[in-house]
């Protein structure tokens, strides 16, 4: 038997190390090197996120990925992206390549067939590529430029709100705040403790006279108002009666208060009585005559 020396060996196993390390490097990058496949080139003007190894895909579906990625130095702004995909994918003419950034996984290919030709790309021919905005596009392209825009005002009120942190009038005002709601507590406690005391005392009073003035109701229920009310009926046609004779002539104290002569003779009956006192009494003689024999 042969024997081959150890220079050989040494050589034969770091062929085969080298093998099965570009093997290993590509099978981690994606690349399956015995599975048949076609190469096409994607001609674009950026590819932001884009690296070896990004995935292509077709309807969701995976079918290749990104092999090789040249910057054309004749030209400004073109880029070719060489990518592998599945032996039986065919590529219709008018179809193009979209580039899309995902949020996760860096940027994608998107395979968007024309459905309408029936010719066909060869393989190794170049298709359009296309960028697509993104989230994360959109976000550095919109919105980061604007936030640094909006940074001046927002120091500006960090600024203004730490002036109003350390101003004492907050303090006071703080203070003020905790007086009140000290106050507030102890005025609690004390609606608590009326509520707790004071409010059955209350109620219980008011259970009294609510049953004092339901007694009273039902004895001004049991009164006869009926026979009450007539009697003062009764009454007041009497006062009428009365009044109404005061004011005829047909009895004395009528013709008393209602004759005008009556009075007028009275009132001469007086004045003669008055003047007879009179002269009676300045004239005594006329009147009275003493004999003592």
């Amino acid at each position: 038997m042969k024997r081959f020396s150890k220079e050989v060996i040494t050589g034969f196993v770091s062929i085969i190390s080298i093998v099965l390390l570009y093997i290993g490097v590509n099978y981690l990058k994606g690349v399956n090197l015995f599975k048949p496949a076609n190469y096409y080139y994607v001609s674009c003007t950026s590819v932001r996120e884009i690296t070896i190894s990004s995935p292509v895909f077709v309807e969701g579906f995976r079918i290749g990925l990104v092999r090789d990625i040249k910057y054309d130095y004749s030209s400004v702004n073109k880029i070719t992206l060489e990518i592998s995909l599945d032996k039986g994918m065919r590529i219709n003419k008018g179809s193009y390549i979209s580039i899309e950034s995902t949020l996760l996984s860096g940027a994608e290919l998107h395979l968007r067939l024309n459905k309408f030709s029936g010719e066909y790309y060869k393989s190794g021919e170049t298709i359009e590529g296309r960028l697509k905005s993104g989230m994360m596009s959109s976000v550095e392209d919109k919105f980061i430029p604007q936030l640094i825009d909006i940074m001046p005002k927002i120091d500006s009120i960090l600024t203004g709100l730490q002036t109003l942190v350390n101003n004492p009038a907050l303090s006071r005002s703080l203070d003020n705040i905790e007086n009140t709601s000290k106050q507030l507590e102890m005025s609690s406690v004390q609606l608590r403790t009326l509520l707790k005391n004071d409010v059955p005392e209350i109620v219980s009073n008011l259970k009294t006279t609510s049953s004092s003035l339901s007694v009273f109701s039902s004895d001004l229920n049991k009164l006869n108002l009926d026979q009450s009310i007539n009697s003062l009926n009764s009454t007041l046609g009497h006062i009428n009666t009365f009044t109404l004779k005061l004011n005829s002539r047909d009895n004395s104290l009528g013709l008393l208060l209602n004759d005008s002569s009556l009075y007028k003779n009275l009132n001469n009956t007086l004045d003669n009585a008055s003047g007879l006192l009179l002269d009676l009494k300045q004239n005594p003689k006329r009147y009275v005559h003493f004999s003592l024999f």
